[in-house]
């Protein structure tokens, strides 16, 4: 039997239940540490990509898509309605927003 597909809430709400378990749960005040896990994830994902690891670089970009669901879920983000709103926003800009070299 082939895996029901999981939606962004479905894995926020699993971040939720991790957190709890784990003892990971933070406020709004706390947000900033966490944001700094966040960057923390990409930066890893740069050494990843610095050091041609295909392998390593997917693991941390997945991390950083973790990181973010555990946020959202400690700060009550309904992070799929905030992903569909921002791809509407981003579809109605112009090519090249901002006129920024590539």
């Amino acid at each position: 039997m082939r895996p029901v597909a999981r939606t962004i809430s479905d894995w926020v709400e699993e971040a939720r239940r991790f957190s709890a378990a784990k003892g990971f749960d933070f406020t709004w005040e706390q947000a900033p540490t966490f944001l700094m896990l966040l960057v923390t994830e990409a930066a890893e994902a740069m050494q990843a990509w610095r050091d041609d690891d295909r392998e390593k670089f997917a693991e941390e970009l997945a991390d950083v898509v973790i990181r973010a669901f555990h946020i959202a879920s400690q700060l009550g983000i309904d992070l799929e309605a905030e992903v569909e709103r921002k791809m509407e926003v981003n579809w109605r800009r112009p090519y090249r927003h901002g006129h920024k070299r590539a």
